[in-house]
């Protein structure tokens, strides 16, 4: 996402509304176990993106027809949902998303993935009159690092919050 995510605009005025998803993902079923239940029933509505593959990289017999199954199951679990009337197992459903297929994973294919989700981050900036492409937060902890990989050989924590010489002791402490 580059560095979208900002709290203010080009000019220094506060935003009101978010400037960049939190993004995670995982290959294949494992992503399921992990978090899908969260998207499936959580408090908060996420929006998905799901990105499959029409032609496998390998010649498992089945594997890749289980992982199409799969993800097409859960797309369409996300959009219609399942009525419960005990309430536990009650999902609501309505749960947006997007499904991107690509043909084949080859280089190609995945530069244009890749210069999708670039072009959606310069329009959001854009559109939210921020810009992408700078990044004050990653440069201070830049700076900092600077400072504290001397103070990881010299063992030296004057001035240091207490938290950051609390960690630095016992990165410098034996095991």
């Amino acid at each position: 996402m580059e560095s979208n995510g900002k709290r203010v605009d080009r000019q220094g005025q506060a935003l009101p509304f978010d400037t960049a998803p939190v993004l995670w993902g995982e290959p294949g079923t494992n992503g399921q176990h992990a978090y899908f239940q969260m998207l499936h029933q959580g408090t908060e509505v996420v929006p998905m993106e799901f990105v499959a593959v029409k032609k496998p990289a390998h010649d498992l017999p089945g594997h890749h027809d289980k992982l199409l199954a799969n993800v097409l199951a859960q797309a369409q679990a996300f959009m219609l949902g399942q009525a419960d009337a005990g309430g536990h197992r009650h999902f609501t459903g309505n749960r947006p998303s997007t499904f991107l297929l690509l043909d084949a994973l080859t280089p190609a294919s995945l530069g244009a993935l890749l210069a999708l989700q670039e072009h959606r981050v310069f329009v959001s900036g854009a559109l939210w009159g921020i810009n992408s492409f700078d990044q004050w937060g990653v440069e201070l902890g830049k700076v900092l690092a600077t400072d504290i990989e001397a103070r990881l050989a010299s063992g030296d924590s004057d001035g240091l919050d207490g938290s950051t010489a609390g960690l630095l002791a016992r990165l410098r402490s034996p095991a």
